[in-house]
């Protein structure tokens, strides 16, 4: 189970302290696959940052599995099984995609299992298990790719932050069935920050961030209707995939 309690974030600027989260509260049980979605700048990235553990709340308390994370560092955080996979996954020169998943997973992984992690997210395994991480890669595979190392580190919370940016209309149709593959044979919690229509439709729950703070959560069928009939009033919520903060 992750809890926020009563987290906030700000930053410096020229008139005074801005505030990027808002004293927000939030219970994610095990096993949800959560969207969180909102207006561009609105803190969904910034809240994802704070859960991994790469930027440090100002005030409130994050406790993951009964322990308090709030001050601990991204790897304290990933040895209690926390990943985060980054709207541009860094690339690797010399780094095969086969010892990738090998480190990832902790050890070394036999062919037929890297092999495996590769299907899932619709790569043809043979042709990319000896291909570097590196900028040979397109930006969908390189995504693809850092999916799968997160399927074998075994996590027990899966972090992605818009992982629809950047990529092309092929790409994210791949990118949509990894995460259709997820639902149906997860065992870890999954949050994703997504505008994305078809990623929302995999959601257990919805989360709608804006101004620094929780506007609105429940299930999909609860959350999405109402999105749906906010975007056709004129406001976004699809957006292009841009970061925020």
């Amino acid at each position: 189970m992750l809890e926020l309690k009563n987290v906030s974030f700000s930053v410096e600027s020229g008139d005074g302290n801005l505030e990027i989260i808002d004293d927000i509260s939030l219970t994610i049980d095990d096993g949800q696959f959560v969207v969180i979605t909102g207006p561009n700048g609105g803190g969904k990235s910034t809240l994802a940052r704070l859960i991994m553990g790469i930027e440090q709340p100002t005030k409130g308390q994050i406790i993951f599995n009964g322990t308090d994370i709030t001050h601990m560092s991204i790897t304290e955080r990933a040895k209690l099984g926390v990943g985060y996979a980054f709207q541009q996954p860094p690339r690797f020169k010399g780094l095969t995609v086969r010892r990738l998943l090998s480190l990832a997973h902790g050890s070394e992984l036999p062919e037929d299992e890297c092999c495996a992690y590769l299907t899932s997210v619709g790569l043809c395994s043979k042709e990319y298990l000896n291909r570097e991480v590196d900028a040979s890669l397109s930006g969908g595979e390189v995504k693809r790719v850092e999916i799968a190392t997160l399927m074998a580190r075994k996590l027990k919370l899966a972090i992605f932050d818009e992982p629809e940016a950047g990529i092309d209309l092929w790409s994210f149709a791949m990118l949509v069935e990894s995460f259709r593959s997820m639902c149906k044979n997860r065992y870890e919690t999954v949050i994703v920050i997504s505008h994305q229509e078809r990623i929302m439709q995999l959601a257990d729950e919805m989360i709608v961030v804006e101004k620094g703070k929780v506007r609105t959560r429940g299930s999909k069928d609860e959350v999405f209707p109402k999105l749906l009939d906010e975007l056709d009033e004129g406001c976004d919520f699809r957006g292009k995939g841009a970061g925020d903060k």
